[in-house]
């Protein structure tokens, strides 16, 4: 293994997810820091390609969330300068930044999903375009920005899909609403760490409820059969293989158990989880007897181009 003693943390950026990505990327340099790294801050402007070079790093923790930093832009960039970076490489990044073609991928690999279809905004906006409930959110967004949930009842669409002040992308999916419990599974070199029950007093799993403070509450292990546990691991670890994942990632998943049902739904998988305070990447990794900072530095030190 290469050892790294340079590293720069790439962090904020131009996404909707920048103050994730500054909060992630702060605990990242602070941890790398305390395990004797030399490490350079790089908050990505205009010119990334310059600012990288110009920190002269051994490799790359990349700590950017959302569109240019986590859909395959900045892997192929530092594919290009030829300097080792962490997670996912280029296409695992941009088919997992993608929720449909994560879906398709899901599909092909046999992996449990629902039924969605991806349409311009303003069609979602016009009218139901499947029986409520359902879910529509951006096809190429993270940390669950721009995602309304539409009950049984509700007239039309939210309006805000149709406004002229909507800023994310006019690409939305539309798909069946899962009820039950929202379970998630970071997985770390192909291996599961285990499965977390998310739960929250808001309306569901949000940003708001992913980044403030007591917005979520984290049951860890999730209080599931063990039956279930072993089979949302099992899960994670294929749709990780099945997309191409390095480093960490992480796959949330819905859990139905009503009716005595069992059913375990594939929602997205995220290339590049969260690192900030409250996030569960970290949280599972504790549960494994892996401080936060020798989690930064497995991840630094499984670094490498061609990914």
């Amino acid at each position: 293994m290469t050892e790294y003693k340079r590293v720069a943390v790439l962090l904020g950026g131009r996404s909707a997810e920048r103050e994730v990505s500054l909060s992630s990327g702060a605990g990242v340099v602070k941890a790398l820091r305390s395990e004797g790294f030399d490490v350079v801050e790089v908050d990505p402007g205009e010119n990334p390609a310059q600012q990288i070079l110009d920190a002269k790093p051994d490799a790359v923790f990349n700590a950017l969330h959302g569109r240019w930093g986590e859909d395959g832009c900045m892997q192929g960039l530092l594919e290009l300068l030829r300097i080792p970076y962490t997670h996912s490489g280029v296409l695992a990044s941009s088919l997992a930044m993608h929720k449909q073609r994560t879906k398709d991928v899901y599909r092909a690999a046999g992996l449990p999903i629902v039924n969605s279809i991806v349409v311009d905004r303003r069609e979602a906006a016009a009218k139901h375009l499947m029986e409520p409930p359902y879910v529509v959110k951006p096809v190429n967004e993270g940390s669950s920005v721009g995602v309304f949930i539409i009950r049984k009842g509700d007239n039309r669409p939210p309006e805000a899909l149709g406004s002229d002040k909507w800023n994310l992308s006019n690409e939305m999916m539309v798909e069946e609403y899962v009820p039950g419990r929202e379970l998630t599974v970071a997985v770390m070199g192909g291996k599961g760490l285990g499965v977390t029950e998310i739960t929250t007093n808001l309306e569901f799993y949000d940003y708001e409820a992913k980044y403030s403070e007591g917005g979520s509450l984290h049951v860890l292990p999730a209080k599931v059969s063990d039956a279930v546990a072993k089979q949302a691991l099992e899960l994670a670890e294929r749709a990780h293989a099945a997309l191409g994942c390095r480093g960490v990632s992480r796959t949330d998943f819905r859990y139905d158990d009503s009716n005595g049902k069992h059913r375990l739904v594939l929602l997205e998988t995220n290339t590049q989880p969260g690192m900030t305070p409250t996030s569960l990447v970290p949280e599972q990794a504790a549960h494994n007897g892996m401080s936060y900072a020798k989690l930064c530095r497995w991840i630094v030190e499984d670094a490498s181009c061609d990914r």
